[in-house]
């Protein structure tokens, strides 16, 4: 089978920065080529037209057509021709693209099937983040999604709240995120020290994401254990609601001093160190607001860490409380703090949780698993 996904990012060093949905491509796509299949990785706002192959890959690179207040239009309808040539010449047999901001609303392709996959729109973190969203993003992810030949979304809470959002009844077949998990594997044992102390947050430094919660979360944290310590890792991010150039800047002004001075911000890191800088920590957190199905989340406890993260809507699709995690709402910054020290004070707690958690991945979020959901899916939308 040969699989197009068109995206407006990727991760490799020639196309820009990228972010959650091209590490979810790109998982995907490995998957899908140890099974047999090609796959051709189309990707739009680029600076210049391109192909080049990457590890089996082929990336194709599609710089968008600059006309004043038209380049959305014809952009289009350059990707619908350079779709329609890719069917034609049978190098593709399917695009699937992801629902943010709607790049296939007017893309028509004359016979090669278009699926979305929902790994949320701007509309849905608007409304997650209850804050008002672009009309024309509504309108062109709406019209993707009455559009596409077939639906996906990365969990069924995702799923059910764009229906809500954009007053649909559309049915998705819940496929989830997937990730190496031998990429991600445990490389020391898992640690027996009673005294272990190291908290750890990878992710944008961003609102949605609860870290101007995390300030306050370690602040009790601090009170209950003073030797613990938070390491942050992720790109700054500004602040939309206040207008901050800096989230990590409004963070600082929310931790205690004493908290402060045990608190380590690194910036962003290369994908291959992030495996370091979890394997050292003795628990994650990720406090957010808003995901669909987060990586990250996957990513920690596919190497056996003990995990506490936020409890509202695609959690459970992710983390069992209790099982293989504890889950808390992010506001609760007392109960947070106490579910964090609990782990970190509880050596056997952590190790119970870190080989239940990399169970879970094992069975449901390695790429092999993803991969053979998603090509049963494909093939039934080829029958049709």
């Amino acid at each position: 089978m040969k699989i197009a996904f068109l995206t407006p990012e990727y991760p490799h060093p020639k196309t820009g920065n990228s972010g959650g949905i091209s590490t979810s491509i790109k998982n995907l796509a490995q998957g899908l080529l140890l099974e047999g299949c090609q796959v051709r990785i189309l990707i739009y706002g680029q600076k210049e037209d391109a192909v080049f192959e990457d590890d089996g890959i082929i990336i194709q690179q599609i710089r968008n057509i600059k006309v004043k207040g038209l380049s959305w239009f014809f952009t289009r309808i350059k990707l619908q021709k350079i779709i329609n040539q890719l069917y034609e010449d049978k190098t593709i047999d399917l695009v699937e693209a992801p629902d943010w901001t709607g790049i296939t609303s007017f893309i028509q392709p004359k016979e090669c099937p278009i699926v979305i996959k929902l790994h949320g729109s701007d509309s849905y973190f608007c409304n997650l983040d209850k804050r008002p969203v672009k009309w024309k993003n509504k309108f062109h992810e709406k019209r993707a999604l009455q559009k596409a030949d077939a639906l996906l979304s990365v969990s069924q809470f995702t799923a059910d709240k764009t229906n809500e959002i954009f007053v649909l009844q559309k049915q998705f077949t819940v496929i989830p995120n997937g990730i190496d998990s031998n990429l991600f594997a445990v490389n020391t044992p898992l640690d027996s020290n009673s005294e272990a102390s190291e908290i750890l947050y990878f992710g944008s430094l961003i609102r949605k994401k609860g870290l101007l919660e995390l300030p306050f979360i370690f602040n009790e944290i601090i009170l209950l254990n003073p030797k613990a310590k938070l390491t942050l890792i992720g790109k700054d991010v500004p602040d939309i609601v206040s207008g901050s150039a800096s989230t990590w800047e409004m963070m600082q002004t929310l931790f205690s001093h004493k908290a402060l001075l045990n608190v380590h911000y690194l910036g962003s890191v290369s994908y291959q160190e992030i495996q370091q800088y979890i394997n050292e920590s003795t628990v994650c957190v990720f406090p957010s607001f808003a995901e669909a199905l987060p990586v990250s989340w996957i990513e920690a406890m596919a190497m056996q860490k003990a995990v506490v993260a936020s409890n509202i809507g695609w959690a459970t699709a992710v983390i069992d409380d209790d099982v293989n995690g504890f889950l808390v709402n992010p506001k609760n910054h007392v109960e947070y703090a106490s579910k964090i020290n609990t782990l970190l004070c509880n050596p056997s707690l952590r190790h119970k949780f870190g080989v239940a958690a990399r169970e879970k991945v094992i069975e449901k979020f390695s790429i092999s698993v993803v991969a053979k959901q998603s090509l049963v899916f494909y093939k039934q939308l080829l029958k049709r």
